[in-house]
């Protein structure tokens, strides 16, 4: 939006709108004005393109997954998740995913394993398995207690390396 009107302002200047005569603008000048021209049309068409107003290959689905699976390990373990590293790490799977080519993010949605390695990628980036350190180990001594569901065991596995 800001190109644009810059680019309105550049129009302005060489074509007043109030009545006045204009000077016709130099040659330079309005080959200036004409790419900026350019340059905006061109940068609104590819924002509309259908590709670019596709969700991103269930990014945000990735995202709230993850955020429950953090909040059930957290619950299972009678902790309040230390939230600014939560935040941290939902930004580190979201960028994680978005550096990846489309089809990949595909197959990251569609498979367990991938999914779940993206998630402890993200979890132990972030520095969630540093955070509550000496409690969470003292409890991942006797899991069976904890009845944590088992997919959550590779966060436990991180805290007790």
């Amino acid at each position: 939006m800001a190109r644009l009107l810059s680019c309105a302002r550049d129009i302005r200047r060489f074509f007043p709108t109030d009545g006045t005569e204009h000077s016709f603008p130099r040659r330079r000048d309005a080959h200036i004005v004409i790419a900026r021209l350019h340059d905006v049309v061109s940068h609104d068409r590819r924002i509309m393109t259908p590709e670019a107003q596709r969700p991103a290959s269930g990014i945000p689905q990735l995202r709230e997954e993850f955020r429950a699976h953090l909040e059930t390990f957290y619950a299972g373990l009678k902790l309040a998740p230390p939230y600014e590293s939560v935040e941290k790490a939902l930004r580190a799977l979201t960028t994680a995913l978005h550096a990846l080519p489309a089809e990949q993010q595909a197959r990251v949605a569609a498979d367990p394993a991938l999914k779940w390695r993206e998630f402890l990628r993200a979890f132990q980036s972030s520095g969630l398995h540093k955070k509550h350190r000496g409690i969470i180990t003292g409890l991942a001594r006797n899991r069976g207690r904890l009845g944590l569901p088992s997919e959550h065991e590779p966060f436990l596995d991180l805290f007790m390396s």
